[in-house]
């Protein structure tokens, strides 16, 4: 019996998913050992982030050929255009480490990748059950990711406020605030992306 062609639209935003969660795994099993070549893991990180683009393009390309799609058009474009805003988030996090050349994480800085890590992994699941059209089972994955992104904003105010009582250099000070923030706004657009889905799932069901 031959099989039936997974549509275009879930396979590309599984296919997003899935590349999310490798970059996000290789994001925090690489964070502590910058040291040894912290130019390699940013380009890394930066062919992650061209092949999400790759798959926001072949949504645009295809939105703009197909007559019926298996979701409204806008909500296929909102959520891709907000899972690719996780991948941007995170290579840009990993850009400043060579940039602003930061090669000791502090253990804050560990914990934002071990939440955006965690985070993939809800987006990959709640996607698969997106394809797979049991839209309810996703709210767990959503209610996940919302707690998630409260971990990423308690994470912000401690991190914050021990900068500031123990970085006497302001130079060091504004490059790890920069980096403080821009890792908690990736949890953010983690965050985005469970309210998209949320949205899809009261229009769908």
């Amino acid at each position: 019996m031959k099989l039936r062609k997974k549509d275009i639209f879930f396979e590309t935003l599984e296919n997003m998913a899935d590349t999310i969660v490798q970059a996000a795994d290789y994001f925090a099993q690489n964070i502590t050992t910058l040291r040894e070549n912290v130019e390699n893991f940013a380009g890394v990180m930066k062919k992650y982030e061209s092949q999400c683009d790759t798959y926001t393009h072949t949504v645009i390309k295809e939105l703009n050929k197909t007559f019926i799609t298996p979701l409204e058009r806008d909500d296929i474009m909102d959520l891709i255009t907000s899972m690719d805003d996780v991948i941007d988030g995170l290579e840009a996090s990993a850009s400043r480490f060579y940039m602003y050349n930061l090669l000791e994480p502090d253990e804050y800085i560990v914990q934002f990748a071990e939440i955006l890590r965690q985070s993939a992994y809800e987006i990959q699941k709640a996607v698969h059950l997106l394809s797979q059209k049991k839209l309810l089972a996703i709210r767990e994955y959503t209610i996940r990711l919302n707690d998630l992104e409260n971990q990423g904003d308690e994470v912000l105010r401690i991190c914050t406020k021990a900068l500031f009582e123990s970085v006497k250099d302001p130079i060091e000070l504004i490059k790890r605030k920069e980096l403080y923030e821009r890792l908690e706004t990736t949890t953010d657009k983690c965050e985005d992306v469970a309210n998209m889905l949320e949205s899809i799932i009261m229009r769908n069901s």
